[in-house]
């Protein structure tokens, strides 16, 4: 599926924007957009979706993710109950509510250029510049910096433009100060318009991985997109991902099984040929190197986990 462009317009006096999202239900929506986006998504679970990544989220899910990046998330049905809830006595005596929460969703986009112009102008930012480097890769935060970004963005709510601005800064600090920090996207996969032409064909070549990594793929057919000898894409390839094209593809093809084993009860055997994997012993043995279980055990735990939540 190809990602949208997304068309971001900054709140009125300001230079980014601040939004308040509540749904009963998240679909996916696929996009990309050239600012960096900082998003908490609270009372819903799913599965988020940054370049190759795919995982599950959970309550208090915090995000940076850099521009262009394609991203989503997707949500399950969620019926729970809130912590007002439980302390106002309304909670079922299974531990859920007769009432559907609300899915919330807070989100700042900030203009890649503005960002990048205070950090450099003023030295006082300057410890911001890794953050903004790992943001390409898109960066999951702990759930504690989570709690403190919830009441963060609330006093955005009712703050004017120059408040909102000292709580944006603020905000950054503390993605910045967090230690727990995960990478997501193994790659800086982009659908933006860019000046390297060189990463232009290498946004040309994953694209067509993308759209056809289920298939059989050669590394012949893929130097020819990219009007280059095979072994001289085969550098270009890893220099540029940090990863061989048979570990990329790879990749792509277990977070789509991961996408199945969660979404459905196929067979396991069925789901390998989904995927693009030519037997099931050669699909096992990769998912365990990318996952660290089995595919059973994978669909085992996360079935499991699903019922708990």
């Amino acid at each position: 599926m190809k990602p949208l462009c997304e068309k971001v317009i900054p709140d009125e006096n300001s230079s980014w924007r601040y939004f308040r999202y509540e749904w009963e239900h998240m679909d996916l929506n696929w996009h990309y957009h050239p600012e960096y986006e900082i998003c908490l998504t609270l009372n819903s679970y799913g599965m988020r979706y940054v370049g190759d990544h795919i995982a599950r989220y959970g309550d208090y899910d915090l995000v940076i993710i850099g521009p262009d990046m394609p991203h989503g998330w997707q949500s399950e049905a969620n019926l729970g109950v809130s912590t007002d809830e439980i302390s106002n006595g309304n909670a079922l005596k299974d531990g859920t509510s007769n009432t559907r929460v609300q899915e919330v969703v807070y989100v700042a986009q900030i203009p890649a250029a503005w960002l990048h112009q205070i950090v450099n102008e003023q030295r006082e930012l300057a410890s911001l510049h890794s953050l903004l480097t790992h943001a390409k890769r898109g960066v999951l935060f702990s759930e504690e910096t989570a709690r403190k970004a919830h009441s963060v963005f609330i006093a955005m709510e009712t703050a004017n433009p120059f408040k909102r601005y000292i709580l944006l800064l603020e905000l950054l600090a503390l993605l910045q100060q967090d230690s727990q920090q995960e990478l997501l996207s193994s790659t800086l996969f982009t659908h933006g318009s860019k000046l390297d032409f060189t990463v232009k064909k290498l946004d040309k070549v994953i694209e067509h991985i993308y759209d056809n990594y289920t298939q059989a793929l050669s590394a012949q057919d893929l130097a020819k997109l990219a009007h280059m000898s095979t072994n001289h894409f085969h550098r270009f390839f890893k220099k540029r991902t940090e990863k061989t094209l048979t570990e990329f593809i790879n990749q792509l093809r277990i977070a789509k099984a991961c996408k199945l084993l969660l979404s459905n009860q196929s067979p396991i055997s069925t789901i390998s040929d989904q995927c693009g994997f030519n037997n099931l012993s050669n699909f096992n043995r990769r998912f365990i190197q990318f996952k660290g279980v089995t595919p059973s055990r994978f669909r085992q735990r996360f079935s499991s986990k699903q019922r708990a939540i």
